[in-house]
């Protein structure tokens, strides 16, 4: 008899694309193969899931539990797995009635390594967290990392790119949701300088006026696609680039998913916290600053109080240009 599962994760793009080892495991291990995996998020966040083979159902909301509550309780499902674990999958949860196994968010250990410095956190990757979470279903890990799939009409058409880039590029992204994870334009003014590579930067609408900067600083060579494609155009580039050297964002993990060979850059945010690049491509390196201070918060907000490039202090251009190089390991 076929069974229902009901995952749910309403943000971010990165959080959403690390839960596609879930995913991709019930479909595969659960009863073999015998489940119809749903999974619940928040409309903006629909190019992400909306391609997954793994999906039979994709079920969102603006704003409240309340849009989908009905849809859902007729469902009848015999799993919910909330691997987000905030307050509106606790309203799912209480709407629907049904067993649930829900992801530890360890709040109260990474409140004091942020505050106090003293990390308690486990040596685990989120990833390798979001399975255990199913684990009482049969679910192991596959070991085949992040899954991320693109549609026909996601392809980027070369002639949209300068001739310089159309033989390839390195994809820098500079965009995140949060000041602490953007690397300083001055310093990827210089990173781009001394690239030999022409540079496709990488962003949503509200980076494009620090792309359009680097440009200006560099030169043709730097081509800025901040705000001119998708997010599933984004990440055709990111999948076609040589390389990827990126803030601690979505994209990053897009990248991870299609093997690339990554350079992260973090700043205000750890590894530690455990979403850092998950099996990505040979040659991949994590570049951390060396602030004492560091982490200055959960999602590398409210981390700038004096000066921009506060959270970055030790994470010179050098070093990303090195790492680049095959140096730094």
């Amino acid at each position: 008899m076929t069974k229902k599962i009901l995952l749910v994760r309403f943000s971010s793009i990165g959080d959403i694309v690390l839960t596609t080892p879930v995913m991709r495991a019930i479909k595969t291990q659960y009863n073999d193969g015998d489940v119809e995996l749903h999974y619940l998020t928040k409309s903006v966040f629909t190019p992400v899931l909306g391609a997954n083979p793994y999906l039979d159902r994709l079920f969102t909301l603006e704003r409240n539990v309340a849009e989908v509550a009905d849809v859902l309780r007729r469902q009848q499902y015999d799993y919910i797995i909330d691997l987000h674990n905030n307050l509106r999958s606790w309203q799912v949860k209480r709407a629907l009635s049904r067993p649930t196994y829900t992801l530890d968010k360890l709040d109260l250990r990474r409140l004091l390594y942020i505050r106090c410095k003293i990390n308690l956190l486990p040596n685990k990757h989120i990833v390798e967290r979001y399975l255990d979470v199913a684990r009482p279903l049969g679910i192991v890990n596959d070991g085949c990392g992040l899954d991320y799939f693109l549609r026909p009409q996601d392809e980027i058409n070369l002639q949209s790119l300068p001739v310089t880039h159309r033989h390839g590029y390195v994809a820098i992204v500079i965009g995140g949701k949060h000041a602490g994870k953007l690397y300083p334009v001055q310093q990827l003014v210089q990173v781009c300088r001394q690239l030999q590579e022409p540079v496709v930067l990488l962003g949503g609408r509200e980076d494009q006026q620090r792309g359009d900067s680097i440009v200006a600083q560099v030169g043709a060579r730097v081509f800025n696609a901040c705000g001119r494609y998708s997010l599933n155009q984004s990440a055709a580039l990111v999948r076609d680039a040589r390389y990827v050297i990126s803030n601690d964002t979505g994209l990053m993990h897009i990248a991870t998913a299609f093997k690339k060979r990554i350079i992260s850059l973090w700043g205000a945010t750890v590894p530690e916290f455990g979403m850092y690049p998950y099996l990505p491509g040979e040659g991949s390196q994590i570049l951390e600053a060396q602030s004492p201070q560091r982490p200055y918060s959960k999602h590398g907000d409210k981390a700038l109080f004096r000066s921009p490039y506060a959270c970055w202090t030790g994470l010179e251009p050098e070093k990303i240009i090195l790492a680049a190089q095959g140096g730094i390991r």
